[in-house]
């Protein structure tokens, strides 16, 4: 904690001893943000989380008193995914990861499926502007591509 008794968070590159508490965060957020999607946050979803995703995407986490909390995937200058535990959202962690992927990359790009009002929000409060639309083949749910230019 600092002085004001806030906890500090942390952000540091990911490393392999964080894949258990980053894929239960993931699949927790995940289950929230996008109850839509059948088996989200497990089974083959999962998978491909901890095989191509946490080894494939410059990734970085948020901790607080150790604890991490939350998970930025970059594939370049692409936001691949933005997650925070359910219990530390709201307390601005996932505006500091967005702010270091801006720091790192400067313009950044992402998509949101269009059901996830709360994450839209949150990208529109931080200044993101709609550049596409296009259904997944995957999910088959909206995706909204977005950019953030600094």
């Amino acid at each position: 904690m600092d002085s004001t008794g806030a906890n500090i968070v942390k952000i540091r590159p990911y490393r392999p001893s964080d894949e258990d508490a980053v894929i239960e965060l993931w699949s927790q957020a995940s289950k929230l943000a996008h109850p839509f999607i059948d088996g989200e946050g497990e089974g083959a979803r999962e998978a491909k989380m901890r095989d191509i995703y946490l080894v494939k995407a410059d990734n970085w986490v948020a901790e607080t008193d150790e604890q991490v909390v939350g998970l930025l995937g970059l594939l370049g200058a692409e936001i691949g995914g933005l997650f925070v535990s359910p219990q530390a959202q709201r307390l601005g962690i996932g505006r500091l990861l967005v702010e270091h992927a801006t720091t790192l990359h400067g313009a950044v790009t992402l998509e949101v499926y269009e059901l996830n009002g709360s994450a839209r929000r949150f990208y529109d409060i931080m200044g993101f502007e709609e550049t596409g639309r296009y259904t997944d083949a995957e999910t088959d749910h909206v995706l909204i591509q977005l950019r953030l230019t600094t």
